[in-house]
């Protein structure tokens, strides 16, 4: 004998819930989460208040009798209405599911109940919240999320903490996946591979997105291929402003001072010397890595250590993105070497110009700001050995003309005349033979 949903659920749901309520809620969350539609629902609670006993059948066995869920389907959907009304509860949110895990904090698929639209809640874990550094970071990030407003930024939507002492920031739901996520080794085999145009349109969107945040004073400071999304449609939006901070928050750079902050694979130099200057520059730096990865498929630098990769970025000469992918375009290569310069008066001056670089490549032009000044190969003698290259073209050299000498002149007239008379001398000698 099959067991329904209900029964497989357990006969524990009723301490938790009416079962017009969790009906209720099970609807909604099918719904909400593209499984069934509104007028399936609508039709099978029309059919349970036309049974004798309206309670007998629960809404989801007969979503799974009329074929619009499969047993497991509305199992899970209950188990998660059950789950979440059973666990930490969020004031105006109910949470749906995890879809995220970081190492400072879950994240959740929730519903606004107020406005009845899906959104991602990031939670604190508890263990993190007696940590006062990890909690003061949290509320940060959602401030400064508040701060900006663009179509390639998750936007904040509410931070605080529920009776129960969680600390939660809710943000924007983005249908997606990371970049990272994208590109990862799968089973079947190998990830994403982005050609040049679609890393070109990511780039422009973070560019764009970096430019709106740094007007407004805001570094992002870990710019990478994780805190991208990238939507079915092709948008992609820049998350996770955990460790950002305003270029005038003189106090939070002088504590910070020493220490590296970033990730190692998209880190700028200066983030790893722990600068108290940090600026747009760096961001600039962690985007043309991003870039690199993207069109090449590896990090710019890698290594067995997070430490050995920090000191590359230092020391080591960047192999050029288009010596490694031989298919990309000469622009491609130039901006991606000019973001990533070593020292950051040799990047762009304005996340403005990689933009303006950007959309030129996409459009097949030269890039505008990112000119190779000099050679690649001049640029990599002078990292190894510390010498300088004379780069400045020779002056043309001025060959005097041999007929102004007057040494060369005379031996050249004394050698016509012996050569005139020799051949007088042959001419009269033929004139006596005969």
């Amino acid at each position: 004998m099959s067991r329904t949903p209900n029964q497989a659920a357990g006969s524990s749901d009723k301490s938790v819930l009416s079962s017009s309520s969790l009906d209720t809620e099970v609807g909604k969350l099918a719904v909400d989460l593209g499984l069934v539609t509104r007028d399936e629902v609508d039709f099978c609670r029309e059919q349970q208040k036309q049974a004798s006993d309206p309670n007998a059948r629960s809404l989801s066995d007969l979503l799974v009798e009329h074929n619009f869920l499969t047993v497991n389907q509305a199992k899970r959907v209950r188990q998660v209405v059950i789950d979440g009304k059973s666990g930490r509860k969020i004031p105006g949110y109910e949470l749906i599911k995890e879809i995220g895990k970081g190492a400072m904090a879950k994240v959740y698929l929730a519903r606004q109940i107020s406005l009845n639209r899906l959104v991602a809640v990031k939670i604190l874990p508890e263990k993190s919240n007696q940590n006062r550094d990890f909690v003061d970071r949290f509320y940060k990030e959602g401030q400064a999320a508040a701060k900006l407003s663009h179509n390639n930024i998750v936007q904040a939507i509410d931070v605080g903490a529920s009776p129960d002492g969680w600390h939660y920031f809710v943000m924007e739901y983005v249908e997606g996946k990371t970049l990272y996520d994208l590109m990862a080794p799968r089973p079947q085999g190998e990830g994403k591979s982005f050609s040049e145009s679609e890393a070109l349109d990511v780039g422009i969107q973070m560019a764009d997105a970096l430019a709106h945040a740094h007007q407004r004073g805001l570094i992002h400071r870990d710019v990478k291929p994780k805190n991208i999304i990238l939507t079915p449609q092709g948008v992609a939006k820049l998350t996770d402003l955990g460790l950002a901070r305003l270029t005038d928050d003189k106090r939070a750079a002088e504590m910070e001072a020493g220490k590296a902050y970033g990730t190692p694979y998209y880190i700028s130099p200066e983030q790893i010397r722990g600068d108290v200057d940090i600026d747009f520059r760096a961001d600039i730096y962690s985007l043309g890595a991003t870039l690199y990865h993207l069109v090449t498929g590896r990090p710019p630098f890698e290594g067995d250590t997070p430490s050995a990769v920090m000191h590359l970025h230092l020391k080591q000469p960047l192999v050029p993105a288009d010596h490694v992918n031989t298919a990309l375009s000469a622009g491609v290569g130039e901006i991606i070497d000019v973001a990533m310069a070593k020292r950051r008066e040799d990047r762009y001056q304005s996340t403005g110009q990689m933009l303006e670089d950007l959309r030129l490549v996409r459009n097949n032009e030269a890039p505008k700001f990112a000119r190779r000044a000099v050679d690649l190969e001049s640029l990599a003698r002078i990292e190894e050995t510390g010498k300088t290259v004379d780069l400045i073209p020779s002056p043309p050299v001025h060959i005097e003309s041999p007929w102004k000498s007057p040494q060369v002149f005379m031996l050249a007239w004394a050698l016509g005349v012996a050569v005139f008379g020799d051949i007088i001398l042959v001419i009269l000698l033929i004139l006596l033979h005969k």
